[in-house]
């Protein structure tokens, strides 16, 4: 019987995968931002995470834009080893098309233990700045996160033309520069033209712009406005802005709940 080979037990301080946020240095977690002051090294998305997120902070500071996935883990395993609290600092929340999967796997595999920090995504952060509430009653009640298909490949059956006969509340990530595909995509699946569609391009930085049409404008929108990268694409009825159709139950004065009976019409 061959014997099971053991992993090498965790010891030194764990490495904090941390979710920067979408952009303003202000919407980083209290305990994200705690973690920042306190690294001994701090390896960072340099395309995608501000530098004012940097500043102030003692870390030894590593951009792992031009990084393979071999080098981040061996400069991680290496300075975590010699005692060092390592921050690997992801934009927006880093279990959103963060790539931070497969490099906890090669951390077990070291035997390094890690904890993952949540932050805020530039999904939420462009409904914010497009005042929208993305789960409205009787409109739609569910949100689906996805991409289009590229060079990274997307399953069998998450093609956006799928997804869109649910005709729910979409965040379409990494897609803008495909936006005439991404569009002809969500009209085959059976989107009205009169859909509203947005725009965020950067959400909550300084230099942010946002677009509002439908699905009969917002390609035109997006290629006269020269946006092809880093930006959110959003779909449905919950963005139009003329108000919700229907109310909250919650604050229905006629409906009962655990904290409050309603009254009678």
């Amino acid at each position: 019987m061959s014997e099971k080979s053991e992993k090498p037990a965790a010891t030194g301080h764990p490495v904090h995968f941390v979710g920067a946020g979408p952009g303003d240095a202000e919407l980083i977690t209290l305990k994200g931002r705690r973690l920042l002051d306190r690294a001994d090294l701090v390896i960072y998305t340099g395309s995608l995470v501000p530098r004012t997120l940097l500043e102030g902070i003692a870390a030894e500071i590593h951009d792992s834009a031009g990084m393979t996935l071999d080098e981040v883990v061996d400069l991680i395993v290496a300075r975590q080893r010699q005692g060092a609290r390592v921050v690997r600092l992801h934009t927006g929340d880093p279990s959103i098309y963060g790539a931070i999967a497969e490099q906890m796997a090669r951390l077990r595999l070291h035997g390094i233990a890690y904890a993952v920090v949540p932050g805020v995504s530039s999904g939420t952060a462009a409904a914010a700045s497009l005042a929208a509430e993305l789960t409205l009653p009787e409109v739609s009640q569910t949100v689906i996160i996805t991409r289009r298909g590229g060079r990274t490949p997307v399953p069998p059956g998450e093609n956006l033309e799928s997804l869109a006969a649910h005709q729910a509340t979409m965040l379409i990530y990494l897609s803008v520069g495909m936006i005439e595909e991404v569009v002809a995509e969500l009209r085959r699946g059976g989107y009205p033209a009169d859909t509203p569609a947005a725009i965020v391009e950067k959400a909550s930085w300084p230099e942010e712009v946002r677009l509002r049409g439908t699905l009969a404008t917002i390609a035109t929108q997006a290629r006269e406005a020269g946006i092809a990268k880093t930006a959110i694409i959003a779909v449905g009825r919950v963005f139009a802005e003329e108000g919700p159709s229907a109310l909250s139950k919650l604050y229905d004065g006629s409906f009962s709940h655990g904290y409050r009976k309603g009254e009678r019409g």
